[in-house]
C-alpha cells in the first residue's frame, strides 16, 4: 500500500479557542474550517501548512478518545495521529489486515470534511495511531 500523501496530522488540544492563537498569530497559519463530529465527540479546526493539513481536535465529551488522550498526556494534548490519503479505503483495510495490522475500524466511517476514515491500531503501526482517509467526492 502506498499512500497518495499525508492527508493531515491530528493534534489533540484541550481548547481550540486557546490553541488557535499560536497557530495563527505565531506560525501565521489560517484556520479555514471548524466542524463538530458528533459521533466521535470532537470539535475539529483545520489549518494548512503547504499541502498538509493540521487538524486540531478538541473533545466535546469526557468520554471521547481525545479527552482520554489529553488526560493521559497530563492535560496538555499533543500529536494524536497521522492520516494518509488513499484510494479504495476498503481494499486498503483488507490489505493491511492481511499483513498483520490490527484494525480499529474494520469498516470505514464518516469523518470531518466528509472523508471516509478508518484507524489502524498503534500496537501494529510502530506506535503511531494511523488513519486512512478517502475523499469519495473526488
Amino acid at each position: 500500500m502506498i499512500p497518495e500523501h499525508i492527508e493531515h496530522i491530528g493534534i489533540a488540544v484541550p481548547s481550540i479557542e486557546e490553541a488557535l492563537p499560536y497557530y495563527e498569530k505565531v506560525l501565521g497559519m489560517k484556520c479555514y474550517a471548524i466542524e463538530e463530529v458528533a459521533d466521535q465527540k470532537v470539535k475539529t479546526a483545520f489549518l494548512k501548512v503547504g499541502e498538509v493539513k493540521l487538524e486540531l481536535l478538541e473533545p466535546t465529551s469526557p468520554e471521547s478518545t481525545i479527552a482520554k488522550f489529553i488526560e493521559k498526556n497530563g492535560g496538555r494534548g499533543g500529536v494524536h495521529h497521522i492520516a494518509y490519503a488513499v484510494k479504495d479505503i476498503e481494499g486498503k483495510l483488507k490489505q493491511v489486515e492481511e499483513n498483520g495490522v490490527q484494525l480499529i475500524d474494520k469498516v470505514p466511517r464518516g469523518g470531518a470534511e466528509g472523508l471516509s476514515i478508518a484507524f489502524l491500531h498503534p500496537k501494529s503501526t510502530a506506535g503511531v495511531l494511523t488513519e486512512l482517509c478517502e475523499n469519495k467526492n473526488k
